[in-house]
């Protein structure tokens, strides 16, 4: 497979992650950290830095935007809810340091 086409399917599956996450609004951000190790700002950081590495100029808003669908306040107001006792729990057991 050659590098262009390579490129192509890569950013198709990243759209289509996004496209997922974004019709899962009920996982929050805490559980994927819990399972995966990362979240949708997780997502938004690698974005931002991509884009650094490439001289392309972008703040973390933008990112986080563009990983959500919708502005973070918005998103967060939306669709965000207080974290268990059982979640903050397993997310210091998980990430700690984080």
């Amino acid at each position: 497979m050659d590098d262009q086409t390579r490129t192509e399917l890569e950013a198709a599956a990243f759209r289509r992650l996004l496209q997922h996450m974004n019709e899962r609004t009920d996982v929050q951000n805490i559980d994927l950290m819990n399972m995966a190790g990362f979240c949708r700002n997780c997502l938004s950081r690698w974005y931002q830095e991509a884009a650094s590495e490439r001289g392309i100029e972008m703040d973390k808003e933008t990112a986080r935007t563009i990983v959500y669908g919708m502005p973070y306040d918005d998103w967060k107001a939306l669709h965000q809810t207080e974290a268990t006792e059982a979640q903050k729990d397993a997310f210091s057991k998980s990430n700690p340091g984080h």
